[in-house]
């Protein structure tokens, strides 16, 4: 008898599309991957915005994660309300946030916060609300080394800034975060060269200030193209976060990295409107739209071409001519998981090909309670 794929499962009929699975098993292997990469699971501080579940939070504990990095005020309280030890909200609040972010603090105090920022304007509104609620906050300095999306590039003005961080007597530094996003050479030791050279002038900075007096307690760097570079650093904190879900778009470019892909999407087809063409129900709103096509990897359609999406609709041209019939199932591994999965407010949960339960986007909204 033929094997099932690790994907299919039994009662497919019975699952409306499209719909968005998860593999419990595959995303604690995952997790076990990402420690067994690192010296000590205190170097671990993986990013949760992939996947927003509390479920895969309460995994990553069960491993002894216990330090976690996250995008919005909603995935840290998430984290407050699962009681980890310590949270990084590595985007800089700003209007609002700055005061949703102190209530993090007064709400959750079982839980460390600290966020980044990269100019003077915010250091000093954070500041002033510090000195106002009496509540002193720990700051990472958000250092850009290519990535031109944000931070403060290394140099004099940036060994200013984390001076007026620590010499705050509100604030305290904790350290310089950077996010190397831009480098992702298929290439493992080209990568690694790469992301040295970035990374140099990022220590650098760290020696300088230490030879100033200043302490710089913790780096945290990289995402998941980064992290096995990272990973061999002693004085670095690395900050994973697709490699949880994984996804087919990292799967094909980074080979050197052993994840496995744990969320797929179950979808049908909808319609022939020519011999050629046929479509599938994974419009814009089912999946991430902002990459060029292919937009999935589609097991048993490869010889198809992905050519066109609506909001409900993605239209494939048949190249072979293979038959597909009206209604019939594909599964399909995103190319980019991380705001795919926030298109979805539950996730169904599959284990040896049997739907096992349900998980809630828990993060996926921006706000929870605070």
């Amino acid at each position: 008898m033929e094997k099932r794929p690790w994907y299919k499962i039994e009662n497919e009929e019975e699952i409306s599309s499209p719909c968005l699975l998860v593999y419990p098993s595959r995303i604690e292997r995952n997790i076990q991957t990402m420690i067994s990469m690192v010296s000590d699971v205190k170097k671990l501080r993986p990013h949760i915005k992939t996947h927003k579940m509390a479920e895969v939070i309460d995994l990553q504990l069960k491993y002894g994660i216990d330090k976690f990095k996250c995008a919005t005020i909603a995935e840290a309280e998430l984290l407050g309300q699962r009681k980890t030890s310590d949270v990084l909200l590595a985007m800089q609040p700003v209007g609002p946030n700055v005061g949703r972010f102190f209530k993090l603090l007064s709400k959750y105090p079982h839980t460390r916060f600290s966020t980044i920022i990269d100019n003077k304007d915010s250091l000093y509104e954070i500041e002033k609300m510090a000195k106002t609620t009496g509540k002193s906050v720990r700051l990472f300095l958000d250092l850009n080394v290519g990535m031109d999306r944000t931070g403060i590039e290394p140099g004099e003005e940036a060994a200013e800034l984390y001076k007026n961080i620590a010499d705050s007597e509100f604030l305290e530094a904790a350290g310089l975060h950077v996010y190397d996003g831009h480098i992702r050479n298929p290439a493992i030791e080209e990568r690694k060269g790469e992301c040295d050279a970035a990374f140099k002038s990022v220590l650098e900075l760290k020696h300088r200030l230490e030879a100033e007096g200043y302490t710089v307690p913790t780096i945290v760097a990289g995402g998941s193209p980064s992290f096995p570079v990272h990973a061999r650093r002693e004085e670095v904190d690395t900050s994973p976060g697709t490699t949880l879900l994984w996804d087919a778009r990292y799967g094909s470019s980074f080979k050197d990295m052993d994840f496995l892909p744990a969320a797929v999407l179950i979808t049908r087809v909808i319609s022939k409107p020519a011999a050629d063409i046929f479509c599938l129900d994974l419009g814009h709103k089912a999946i991430a739209p902002e990459m060029d096509f292919p937009r999935v990897h589609i097991f048993g359609l490869e010889d198809c071409e992905q050519i066109g999406q609506s909001e409900e609709h993605l239209v494939l041209r048949n190249k072979s001519k293979s038959p597909v019939k009206i209604g019939q199932v594909f599964y399909a591994i995103p190319m980019h998981i991380c705001p795919t999965v926030a298109k979805y407010p539950e996730v169904l949960t599959i284990e040896e090909g049997k739907v096992t339960g349900k998980w809630k986007v828990a993060a996926r909204d921006h706000r929870l309670i605070i």
